[in-house]
This record gives C-alpha cells, structure tokens and sequence, in this order.
C-alpha cells in the first residue's frame, strides 16, 4: 500500500521508556518531587517540557530546566537503557528488501535516535533519521513529516506514519498522511483510538503484515 514509511522513534522502533522513567525521576528529584512509574511511562515520546507543564503544572521556565536535568542523566546513562521491540530488524529488512523508503520522524534529539540505531545496527535499513536539535523546544511532529517528506521525495499518497502516541496520530493528520497506531507503545488505553488513527496494529508483526501485506 505505501512506499514511505516514517517511524515514530521511542515506543515504535525502541522501547526507551526504562531509561527515561529512570532520567526524569532523576529531574524530579532534584527539585524535591517524585511520581509513580505508571505516570512517568508517560514521557516516553511527547515533547518533555510539554509533559513537565502538563503532569505537574510547572511554568515554561521551571519545565526547560527540568528537561534539562532530565539529560544529565539521559545522555550519557538513561540512553543506552533501551533496545529495538522484539522483531524490529526483520520487520525492518523486510521492508527494505521490498524497496520501501525508511525513515524516522522524532521529537527526539536527531543525535540520540542515531546513536541508538548505530548501536543496535539497525542504522543501516534507514535512509533518513529526521529529529531535533538538542534545544529544539517548537518544532512540530507535522513539521518534522513535511521535512522527512521533501528530503525523500515521496508524495503524501506513497507515505504512511508510524506511532504509539496521539502527537503521531495528530503529527501524521496535520502533514494530511495517514496514521497507524501502534498499541505495542507507551499510550494510554484509548488515547490512539481518541486521536482518530485510521489503522491499529497490536504487535510489530501486525505491522510487518500490514506494512507488506
């Protein structure tokens, strides 16, 4: 059905959500505040600041520096907690056997996707990483897919995005592509279905069939 596939990074590609819970207690507890796991789950894909204003109502001011607190554990620690979902590499070469276009489309910094897919080798089946400078704070999921789009050369009709969270659902409808959400991730129960995707899979093998049906 579709040519371009752009993956959604953190709970589509990698599961990353230990070493994040683990990196933003880190924040938390600098700043004498703490959460449950099944809270900080959460922070696992979404812009971070955005997640600090929302789950604990604090100013842009104080979410800039929590995220910042976030990396000094995240980057040189939390990063490497993590590793591709069961079944990502033979998806993967599947699809490129198959001449599929690969690419991932992130609101994480460009440099820790990378270093992750260099680590685990699945750097090879991508043929663009597309994320965020470090300090990014105003880019959009859209404007990510726009920018993946231009530099593949693949039309909105070839193109279907990949993701767990309703800011890929939403990312993918406001470029006018559609959306499969992936239930595998890090959402809450409802929150694809509330976002509108137009396709849900359960299981990276569910993807694979779909993606090469």
């Amino acid at each position: 059905m579709y040519n371009c596939i752009l993956f959604d990074f953190d709970g589509t590609v990698f599961d990353t959500v230990d070493g994040i819970i683990k990196s933003v207690r880190y924040a938390l507890n600098k700043h004498d505040m703490d959460a449950p796991d099944e809270l900080l789950r959460r922070f696992a894909g979404p812009p971070m600041e955005e997640m600090f204003m929302q789950t604990f109502d604090t100013t842009p001011e104080e979410a800039k520096q929590l995220r910042k607190d976030f990396q000094e554990r995240y980057v040189p620690i939390g990063l490497y907690e993590s590793k591709p979902f069961d079944g990502i590499e033979d998806m993967l070469s599947a699809l490129k056997a198959g001449g599929k276009k690969l690419a991932i489309t992130t609101l994480k910094p460009t440099f820790m996707a990378e270093t992750l897919l260099k680590h685990s080798g699945l750097i090879r089946y991508f043929d663009l990483v597309c994320g965020v400078s470090p300090e990014a704070t105003n880019f959009t999921k859209s404007e990510l897919v726009c920018i993946a789009m231009e530099k593949l050369g693949a039309s909105k009709e070839e193109t279907v995005l990949v993701g767990d969270t309703k800011y890929d659902i939403y990312g993918a409808h406001g470029a006018h592509l559609k959306a499969v959400g992936v239930r595998y991730g890090f959402a809450p129960d409802g929150e694809l279905e509330e976002a509108g995707a137009d396709y849900f899979v359960n299981s990276v093998a569910e993807l694979k069939e779909f993606l090469l049906p």
